[in-house]
């Protein structure tokens, strides 16, 4: 699919039987799709599909062309694994990394101007599982552009036509003209977003050559090694003799058995986060059932809590059974057992001799009623006539008692 910044392609798109996760190819500057046939194989072979980007030449100097690629490359990936989640593997070649993974890194890490929002993309971040830098990353400087172009490698003839030699530098003259100023930041910024992929917690595999005359192998070895005291998880495989990324073909058997050890290990890295991640919102959603549980249960909550809670059950069970002021709350139906409740608080008292007492008793005690047999139990009796001798008479009692 074209884009502003390039375009991309599902190079294996597999949904049925075992699919181990996907890998995304960004290719080198003016690579052809025949050129990444030989890593969609690759990667197949070991059971990852692959997403292939091809990144436009003056991406290195034109970042919005770079981040229009890369959303691009999110969005689709977005959509395949809400579908079938899967690790998810960047493959960078050459610049590759500068002409777009830089801004794919940046838009996860919330670091893109124009992507502050990551949550559209937390689902892709969560995936990212392993990184793999082939002839990568190459420090860019301003001609470098026109040096790959020119290299015998691209160009497959031993000397560049003359023509295009000049074109090619008039062409990187004038871009120093321009955004001479400009591209040294954004150099800096470059470098700074590698680095900072350490804080996704994954593998990496950087394999190089000694000869390579594109990507300095002093610069790629100092990159590992930064990488690894940042805490990144590095394997370096460096070949005394091979060409710009062609090494999987001077070394196949030893590049493959690098890049599955690499896959194997990205996806035991996703197998952790994915259950780190479900055991962190297992724990949320246990801590949202604790405070809703006493919404749906007050009495229980506030009677099960801590003793400063439970003068406020009293007042809460007086709202679900109507009880005198002193009483026994009746077996409560509970998962645990029956509870029962004293009164923590002194009821008011009146004086049994004075007027009021007095009124009140004759109102409250019913007297000689005719067809009525009244039988108090011995408890009963015994709170009665303990009610008259006591000096604090609860007349409130007298009116449930009367109720009877």
């Amino acid at each position: 699919m074209w884009g502003i910044g390039g375009r991309y392609y599902w190079g294996r798109k597999e949904r049925r039987g075992k699919v181990e996760g996907t890998v995304v190819i960004f290719s080198w500057m003016s690579s052809q799709d025949r050129h990444l046939k030989s890593y969609v194989d690759l990667y197949s072979s070991l059971g990852w599909n692959s997403i292939v980007c091809h990144s436009h030449v003056l991406n290195q100097f034109f970042p919005d062309k770079a981040t229009s690629l890369a959303s691009e490359i999110l969005d689709e990936l977005v959509e395949e694994l809400k579908v079938r989640p899967c690790p998810v593997v960047f493959a960078s070649f050459s610049g590759g990394p500068k002409a777009c993974m830089y801004k794919v890194l940046q838009i996860l890490d919330g670091k893109c101007e124009k992507h502050v929002n990551t949550d559209k993309y937390r689902l892709v971040r969560d995936c990212v599982s392993g990184h793999i830098y082939d002839s990568s990353p190459v420090d860019f400087t301003s001609d470098l552009g026109t040096r790959f172009i020119l290299h015998p490698t691209i160009l497959k003839m031993s000397r560049p036509p003359l023509l295009a030699s000049w074109l090619a530098h008039g062409l990187a003259f004038g871009l120093d003209a321009l955004f001479l100023t400009r591209f040294e930041s954004q150099r800096a910024e470059y470098w700074q977003t590698l680095y900072a992929s350490v804080s996704l917690g994954t593998p990496y595999l950087i394999l190089c050559s000694e000869d390579d005359d594109l990507a300095s192998c002093e610069i790629i070895c100092n990159f590992a090694q930064r990488l690894q005291k940042l805490g990144g998880d590095v394997k370096l495989v460096k070949w005394s003799s091979s060409l710009h990324v062609d090494h999987y073909r001077h070394h196949p058997v030893e590049y493959k058995a690098a890049a599955a050890e690499l896959l194997s290990k990205a996806a035991v890295i996703y197998s952790r986060r994915i259950q780190q991640l479900e055991g962190e919102k297992m724990g949320r959603e246990g801590t949202q059932d604790e405070i809703l549980d006493p919404l749906h249960n007050p009495r229980e909550a506030t009677v099960s809590s801590t003793p400063s809670f439970r003068r406020v059950a009293l007042n809460l069970n007086d709202h679900f059974v109507p009880t005198s002021l002193e009483y026994d709350v009746g077996p409560v139906q509970d998962e645990r057992k029956e509870r029962f409740i004293p009164l923590s608080s002194t009821p008011p008292s009146i004086n049994p001799h004075g007027v009021l007492g007095q009124i009140l008793f004759d109102v409250c005690v019913p007297k000689n009623i005719e067809n009525w047999d009244i039988k108090l139990s011995s408890s009963s009796r015994a709170a009665f006539g303990s009610s008259r001798r006591q000096p604090h008479f609860n007349p409130i009692k007298c009116i449930f008692r009367s109720r009877l």
